[in-house]
């Protein structure tokens, strides 16, 4: 976190929490409350700055109750969540190293789930995301059998469909092999224990 955030919170600790004003799409991109008919439905208009995301991104972290929030000088400012609170991309593939969508180095490698649609979910210890869908491409070689072989051409079709267990599929990362494990998308943020849409305490009002 930055020193000026830092000394921002000590400085003003009894800052009010805003929620429902930034929000994290599916490709990781950070987007905020914008006016009606303005960017796209329910998403807000993405934040192009990068010095913007950069910011956000250091100061991007998370409470007890698992939301997720931006820690803004001395208000945090809470996250809605289109899926995970993080968003990771493939940036090598031998062996397969993953960072995060505000460019953190991310392991170790710690569960792999596929939900109903085919996505892959990762937990590293930064926390639960998303693989960035055009990065999926990059990772199926890590797909593999227990013994390390490649699954074949026929198994792969069958983990596309929801009601496959994916019993027997490993993702070989390379520094680790997991259990590859099947989750609905719905079932994520109680799982992986995390909240999609922050919301004040009762009797709170919400900025």
């Amino acid at each position: 976190m930055d020193d000026i955030v830092i000394r921002a919170m000590a400085k003003w600790p009894d800052a009010p929490a805003v929620f429902g004003w930034l929000s994290l799409d599916r490709r990781g991109q950070w987007r905020i409350k914008s006016p009606a008919g303005k960017g796209p439905a329910g998403h807000g208009e993405r934040i192009a700055n990068p010095a913007v995301n950069d910011f956000i991104g250091r100061n991007y972290t998370h409470d007890g109750q698992g939301r997720w929030y931006f820690q803004n000088g001395p208000q945090r400012v809470y996250v809605t969540l289109d899926y995970t609170p993080l968003v990771y991309r493939v940036v090598a593939t031998r062996p397969l190293c993953f960072e995060t969508h505000y460019g953190v180095a991310a392991a170790p490698l710690e569960g792999v789930w596929m939900d109903e649609a085919g996505n892959l979910i990762l937990r590293t210890g930064l926390g639960p995301g998303l693989l960035l869908d055009r990065d999926l491409s990059r990772v199926l070689d890590a797909l593999v059998y227990l013994d390390g072989h490649a699954i074949d051409e026929e198994r792969m079709v069958s983990l596309m469909d929801p009601a496959d267990d994916a019993a027997g599929v490993y993702f070989n990362a390379g520094a680790a092999s997991l259990p590859l494990a099947r989750m609905r998308a719905a079932e994520a943020p109680e799982r992986l224990g995390y909240v999609r849409v922050p919301q004040p305490a009762a009797g709170l009002p919400d900025c």
